[in-house]
């Protein structure tokens, strides 16, 4: 357990965009039940929200424009390099919008996380919500998950589920998974850092027991 660790647990946060999931979880930080900090925050895209929102919590942050590589591999050298600064504990993806190499995965594996809007492993990448509601399904949702070298394939840690409304669209879709995004993301956070959660031969236990494909589920 982490009581035994005297320094609170390090958080690199990796973001591309708003920054609302790093926010939730700078917020669920500041609890004192929480013996973890961010400290860094790095995206890839310049001039994002989620720079001002961490420059809010005091976190320092910092751009990596991966425009100005020439590969996918230079750019995630350098990429550990800058994340390696801080000797986190735990590396986040918060909304990230880059496909990993294989090297960078390898090198977090067990201590890296990300969260994916679907029930996973159903609708892997990108849109979702509108994939979600042209196959007519009754729920949707949110899932955090290791990351491991398959796209959105890591097992699974936890889930909610929200129910898809008959007059839902895109947009309102989107609005009620998100807003559960902010729950859950911050409770794996702390049950990483507490030393309940951990990745072993490719499945994630919690409190030493292996979790089921879906991670623990919360239906809304």
């Amino acid at each position: 357990m982490r009581e035994e660790q005297a320094e609170p647990s390090r958080i690199v946060v990796l973001i591309s965009g708003s920054g609302s999931n790093m926010q939730a979880i700078a917020q669920a930080c500041k609890n004192p039940e929480n013996d973890a900090n961010i400290v860094a925050v790095i995206s890839n895209r310049p001039g994002v929200a989620g720079l001002d929102r961490a420059e809010e919590f005091g976190i320092p942050a910092q751009t990596l424009d991966h425009t100005t590589f020439a590969t996918r591999e230079e750019f995630d050298i350098n990429l550990i390099r800058a994340i390696d600064e801080h000797s986190p504990d735990l590396v986040v993806l918060a909304g990230f919008m880059r496909i990993l190499t294989p090297d960078f995965v390898r090198r977090y594996k067990g201590r890296l996380l990300n969260i994916h809007p679907s029930l996973l492993p159903k609708y892997k990448g990108l849109h979702t919500h509108k994939r979600a509601l042209e196959a007519g399904d009754k729920e949707h949702g949110v899932t955090v998950h290791f990351v491991s070298e398959d796209l959105d394939g890591g097992p699974n840690i936890i889930q909610a589920v929200v129910p898809v409304l008959d007059d839902d669209n895109e947009k309102s879709l989107q609005s009620r998974v998100q807003i559960q995004e902010h729950i859950i993301y911050p409770i794996a956070v702390k049950w990483f850092t507490e030393g309940r959660l951990s990745m072993l031969k490719g499945d994630a236990y919690f409190d030493n027991v292996a979790l089921p494909e879906t991670g623990l589920q919360l239906t809304h």
